[in-house]
């Protein structure tokens, strides 16, 4: 028994030994966990580099765009063909995805191998090759008379442009095949079938192997949005936000990113921590220089590494007591199928034995241990640094999603991460270590290659059928120029069937004059109060103006809220609120007792019989008070004013918040004669010849015409360009066949619906073309009206050409991203002869009412003098 119990400390003493020494000898090989995380920050870098338009051309990490936009939502179904090329076999195989809720499918494959005057012969020998393999599977499975897609998983570097397109930019692995390099691979592979007349497939989609692995994945997990190969060679992908990729157009949704890791380290970023083993197995590659990365985790490199440092620590005599075999001087005699049956818990030393007998080395107990080591050392190395550059992507998925801790699925697959004894373990265990931040979930690929691509296009064929309905639906929202100088032409007859006496009446566009007769000269001066009532705000302002060398306006404001039940009661509870709002106004300012001078901005459509006499001709808006159409507004005002008895106001002015806006900016710029609303709703005001108001009598100077425009359309005029989504907008509205050219929010909430997406959806991709086409439209219909009124404006001066400025005011044109370039181009484009200047207005319907009050008051002077 102390025989035994001596010989067990014997071999534990001289395996520990035997590891110490391997260890000081491959001390390079071992990395801390400090390495790692400099590792890791470094492949943050370089992905950075790679996706920037202006670095990527230098980045030896290429964040390829794979043009894969989603991943599998489960309703995917149908049958593909899918092939397979990147590794030491070619695959074929036939997919059949089921839509029977359980997101089931079935594979069924078929192996060839490709020899090495295929993998390193010329480029129309190897897509010969593949396709003759395609025949042999679709004949063998019975599938000539069929016509199907099929997706091209290739797994070797591309730079794609579209999902059905890309040119290879380098050969790796074991690959070296002539004529293929910058060349679109997808283009080869339809010539190579298309010389088999018998059969008939469309590829839809190239597929590199890691977008493939993830694809199945999620298929399976929702959470999966990372692709790890580690076999032959090694990549990733993972899903990357649109917003990030320069090198792809649009900046919603996300798209997977090929990153071709097995580069890492071209451009030296790891010269540091290769080793002298790992320079000469590059020397000896056959891509020297390249895939530097790769070589250090490829099962393609690691047995040849093993075989290095063996060789080197033999002649050394720190093994086999320095006698070297022929094999072992061989190379390629060391395989990583040795390496992994030598690492194996309980036979590895049997077999590591048996290998080393086999070189012809006849290995000592003591050698055996130390070459079990080696191998060790090796792999645990290999996983170390993929843990390292997955954890990369993984915090860079974290930080885009602006998560503190983030749970997620990475699918992997490779013949390594599969078949070596503690790979798998080793890599899991790092990951974590390295981010605590992510509950990380590795989900093992059966199938990825094949059943990833056939995913690839599955969600390809769901995606174009999507594109083809939302083409169907959005295309009534696609104006034609000549479309748009139709609506201006019709714009312009119904301005002018509007200020006929005639045809007034019937007029849509009401032109009603607002008897605001001059517009700001600069000597204007005084304090003037303001009230502004058109949404669910009400706002009372004193306005302080001075005029000379020191011209200025001051404001001072304070905003009220106006309660539903107020804005659909009766006109007695609004006014009274107003008058309410006002003394506290007058209280809070402390001139509760002087009569100032006010202009009322009132920004629903009014008929004037005066400045300051204005009929409600129709609530808009959400306004329904009772007993208010029809009436005088500024005398139901007066009317709560003496019903309060507390104070009393000069009423000057009733004003709508279009020519409030122009008369803003023509305190401004003189030349501004148009004022233009785009916001909650959209209206126009423009300087009119009075010789062209029959409406009003006199024929001499102009006076301002509030259109009324957002009634255009009303009779008819335009249903051929209102799609079934404005109807529906219409009928659900407050007043139902009036006003038809507001409520764009609910035409694009009817709109997702229509797509079974609701309000709420993430696919921001297609919200995002939804919303610029619904807005588009809203702005060339805009500026097709407005082209209308800036010509008949140089029409009236009789000019050649019209130099014009329009005050602009509304939360639309400010605030949305495109809709004032487009209606500007809308403008120049209908209205070529007229060169228009938009100027945003300051205030419009505060600072405007006074300006209109004060232009009033001077007007009113002049006219007693």
């Amino acid at each position: 028994m102390f025989a035994v119990h001596l010989l067990a400390f014997h071999f534990t003493k001289l395996k520990e030994d035997q590891i110490k020494k391997v260890d000081r000898y491959l001390y390079p090989l071992r990395l801390s966990d400090d390495v790692l995380l400099d590792v890791m920050a470094r492949f943050q870098a370089e992905m950075v580099k790679g996706l920037g338009r202006d670095t990527n051309s230098t980045a030896a990490v290429k964040m390829l765009p794979s043009f894969v936009r989603s991943l599998p939502d489960g309703s995917e179904k149908g049958d593909f063909l899918a092939v397979d090329l990147g590794g030491s076999l070619f695959r074929a195989h036939q997919v059949k995805v089921f839509d029977d809720g359980r997101q089931s499918s079935q594979l069924e494959s078929k192996f060839y191998p490709t020899p090495k005057q295929v993998t390193q012969g010329n480029g129309a020998e190897l897509f010969d090759y593949i396709a003759d393999c395609l025949l042999d599977f679709m004949e063998t499975k019975n599938l000539k008379h069929k016509k199907l897609p099929l997706g091209f998983t290739f797994s070797f570097p591309c730079k794609q442009t579209k999902l059905e397109e890309g040119v290879l930019l380098a050969w790796t692995k074991h690959f070296k095949v002539r004529g293929v390099q910058d060349t679109d691979v997808v283009t080869s592979l339809r010539k190579a079938l298309q010389k088999h007349k018998d059969i008939d497939v469309d590829v839809l989609a190239l597929v590199n192997d890691t977008v493939g692995t993830m694809m199945t994945c999620g298929y399976d997990d929702e959470r999966c949005e990372v692709g790890v190969i580690i076999g032959t060679g090694t990549n990733a992908c993972y899903m990357e936000e649109m917003r990030h990729i320069d090198l792809v157009e649009g900046d919603e949704g996300r798209m997977c990113i090929n990153t071709e890791w097995g580069a890492f380290g071209d451009d030296g970023a790891l010269d540091d921590l290769r080793t002298e083993f790992d320079r000469e197995l590059d020397l000896g590659s056959l891509n020297p220089g390249k895939q530097l990365f790769e070589k250090m985790i490829g099962s393609l490199y690691l047995g040849e590494l093993v075989r290095l440092i063996l060789l080197k620590m033999t002649k050394e005599g720190l093994l086999f007591n320095g006698k070297v075999s022929t094999a072992l001087l061989t190379k390629g005699k060391i395989e990583m199928k040795h390496v992994s049956a030598m690492e194996k818990h309980k036979e590895g030393l049997s077999n590591t034995k048996e290998i080393l007998t086999e070189l012809n080395l006849f290995p000592s107990e003591e050698d055996c241990i130390a070459v079990q080591h080696v191998c060790t050392i090796v792999s645990f190395r290999s996983a170390n640094l993929c843990a390292a550059a997955l954890a990369a992507i993984l915090t860079r998925l974290r930080e885009n999603k602006k998560l503190l801790r983030m749970r997620t699925t990475v699918g992997i697959d490779g013949g390594l991460y599969k078949t070596h004894p503690q790979y798998a373990k080793r890599l899991h265990k790092v990951v974590r270590r390295l981010v605590p931040t992510c509950d990380v979930r590795f989900l093992l690929s059966l199938s990825g290659s094949g059943k990833g691509a056939a995913m690839v296009t599955a969600v390809a064929r769901r995606l174009a059928a999507q594109r083809s309905h939302i083409d169907a639906i959005l295309a009534p929202f696609l104006l034609s120029l000549e479309t748009l100088r139709e609506v201006r032409n019709k714009m312009r007859t119904e301005l002018e069937y509007g200020l006929k006496r005639e045809t007034q009446a019937n007029a849509t566009v009401k032109m009603l004059p607002t008897y605001v007769c001059g517009t700001p000269d600069g000597t204007e001066k005084g304090k003037f109060l303001a009230l502004d009532l058109g949404g669910t705000n009400f706002r009372v302002l004193l306005v302080k103006i001075k005029s000379g060398r020191r011209r200025s306006v001051q404001m001072y404001n304070k905003i009220f809220a106006i309660p539903l039940e107020i804005m659909q009661g009766t006109g007695e509870e609004l006014f009274d609120h107003i008058v309410q709002c006002i003394a506290d106004f007058l209280e809070y300012m402390g001139i509760k007792g002087a009569r100032l001078p006010l202009g009322f901005t009132f920004s629903f459509p009014c008929r004037q019989a005066s400045i300051d006499k204005g009929t409600l001709v129709g609530w808009t808006k959400g306004f329904k008070a009772t007993d208010c159409e029809g009436e005088d507004v500024v005398d139901m005002l007066r009317e709560a004013i003496r019903r309060r008895n507390e104070f009393d106001l000069d009423i000057v002015a009733v004003v709508n918040d279009t020519v409030g806006t122009m008369m803003t900016c023509g305190y401004e710029d003189p030349n501004c004669e148009i004022g233009l609303i785009a916001g909650t709703g959209s209206n126009v005001c423009y300087m009119e010849d009075m010789k062209n108001i029959e409406i009003v009598e006199g024929n001499e100077g102009k006076m301002c015409i509030n259109t009324e425009w957002g009634a255009f359309g009303d009779n008819g005029c335009i249903d051929n360009i209102r799609t079934k989504y404005d109807k529906e907008v219409d009928e659900g509205s407050l007043n139902p066949g009036k006003q038809s050219d507001r409520l764009a929010l609910l035409q694009v909430r009817r709109i997702l619906q229509q797509l079974g997406l609701d309000s709420t959806c993430e696919d921001s991709i297609i919200v995002k073309e939804v919303c610029g086409v619904v807005s588009q439209r809203a702005a060339q219909l805009c500026g097709a009206g407005l082209a209308a009124i800036v010509e008949k404006k140089r029409e009236n001066r009789g000019v050649e050409r019209l130099q014009i400025t329009v005050g602009v005011d509304g939360t639309l044109y400010k605030l949305h991203p495109h809709f004032s370039r487009v209606l500007q181009e809308t403008v120049k484009e209908l209205a070529p002869q007229c060169d228009v200047t938009f100027m945003l207005s300051e205030d419009g319907s505060g600072k405007g009412a006074a300006l209109i009050t004060a232009v009033a008051k001077r007007l009113h002077n002049v006219g007693q003098k």
